[in-house]
């Protein structure tokens, strides 16, 4: 009930932050410096560039989130013996995916009038889908890593470079001419409050040392 509740407030601020952007500043200064950086962004465009963010894309499709969160949850269950880290990292990719879904079933955004370097998806542009993903993912992983393993020198190296791969994907969505700055802004927002509720929801307050017994820390 807990994480639901969560979940339905989170939708109800990312919808009521939607439609004031698509349906009141739609066509203000706001929305013309929103649009600006697109079309910045497709002056700058080079073929390197144009294949560097489409890996940045491709780190938060939905194939790639799928099946990381797949092999990193089975990777999870079988280093540490518990269900509570895979869990949490699954409850933190499915609700962010639920949260998205309703958000752009109210939101109905269009995308930037620039040249698109992908196929628009069905969903909606605002919030970005690939942030948020990102952001839920990587974050999520980045927090178990320093979780399970905060005595180790590279532990924190490494998360700091799991943090940076939703900074990457949101410019790369922007640069490729998918979203407006304001929709990954969004699915940023979107990822952040959503992995913070799942974070304190799952795990308590100090890390533990790997092998240590979490369930009993588990919220019902």
């Amino acid at each position: 009930m807990w994480l639901l509740g969560g979940a339905i407030a989170i939708w109800g601020v990312m919808s009521l932050l939607g439609l004031l952007l698509t349906q009141i500043i739609d066509r203000g200064s706001i929305h013309k410096a929103d649009l600006g950086v697109n079309e910045w962004f497709v002056h700058q465009r080079t073929s390197l560039w144009n294949e560097t963010t489409a890996i940045g894309t491709g780190m938060a499709a939905t194939i790639t989130v799928i099946v990381v969160t797949a092999l990193v949850a089975l990777a999870l269950r079988w280093l540490t013996k518990r269900w509570v880290e895979p869990i949490m990292l699954v409850t933190a990719i499915v609700g962010e995916l639920l949260i998205f879904l309703a958000t752009t079933a109210i939101v109905p955004q269009r995308r930037p009038s620039v040249h698109k370097l992908d196929v628009a998806p069905p969903t909606s542009s605002y919030p970005s889908g690939h942030t948020a993903a990102a952001t839920c993912l990587y974050g999520c992983l980045a927090i178990l890593l320093l979780w399970l393993y905060a005595d180790q020198p590279g532990a924190r190296i490494a998360a700091m470079a799991l943090c940076c791969v939703p900074v990457f994907v949101a410019l790369s969505r922007v640069y490729r001419g998918m979203h407006y700055p304001s929709d990954v802004l969004a699915g940023a927002l979107l990822g952040i409050l959503w992995l913070s509720l799942v974070t304190r929801t799952f795990l308590p307050h100090r890390p533990c040392k790997r092998g240590a017994v979490a369930q009993g820390h588990l919220r019902h």
